[in-house]
Order: structure tokens, then sequence, then C-alpha cells
């Protein structure tokens, strides 16, 4: 049976290893937002596992409100992202690639 205490060395693992990509990769700023990104699923996990351990939904009505955060992206900036990318590699073939791939 897997108990609480799973849960959290589980969660935990996943704290250090967002922190330890957040120091490691400071210059790829994807990376670096996928870091953060664990960093807020290993807290939304412990919120979760209290929340059900101790029968209380005020757990899960902060990890709701936390991925509402987490997903608000802007898309115009999704846009710039990908054109600063083919300005900057314009002779790599990335142009290429990004028409074949989805």
């Amino acid at each position: 049976m897997i108990t609480m205490t799973h849960y959290l060395v589980f969660s935990a693992l996943l704290f250090c290893i967002s922190v330890a990509g957040i120091f490691i990769n400071r210059k790829n700023i994807l990376l670096l937002l996928m870091s953060i990104e664990l960093m807020l699923l290993s807290v939304n996990t412990i919120f979760i596992i209290f929340s059900h351990y101790s029968n209380d939904i005020t757990g899960q009505v902060f990890v709701f409100f936390i991925l509402a955060v987490a997903a608000n992206i802007n898309p115009n900036a999704m846009v710039d992202f990908f054109e600063t990318l083919l300005r900057e590699n314009n002779d790599s073939g990335a142009l290429e690639f990004m028409r074949t791939h989805p």
C-alpha cells in the first residue's frame, strides 16, 4: 500500500530535481520555465496529499488556483519566441524542421 510518506518522498524528489534544474540551467529559458513548472507540480502534490489525508477540500482549492495561474500563457509570447528562433537560426534548417513537424 502506498502511504503518505511515499507521496511526500516523491514530491520532495520532484522539488529537488526542479531546484537543481533552476541552478544548473540558467541560460536556457525553456528549461528554466519547465523547472519552475515542476516545482509547482511538486507543491501541488503535497497540497493534494494533505487534503486527501485530512479530509479537507482546502488543499484541492489551492491546487485549482495554482494550476489556473500556471496555465495563463500569453499566446503572443509564443509567437515572438518562434519568430526569434527562426530569425536567429535562419541557416540551420529550423524553418524546414518546423514545417515538417507539428
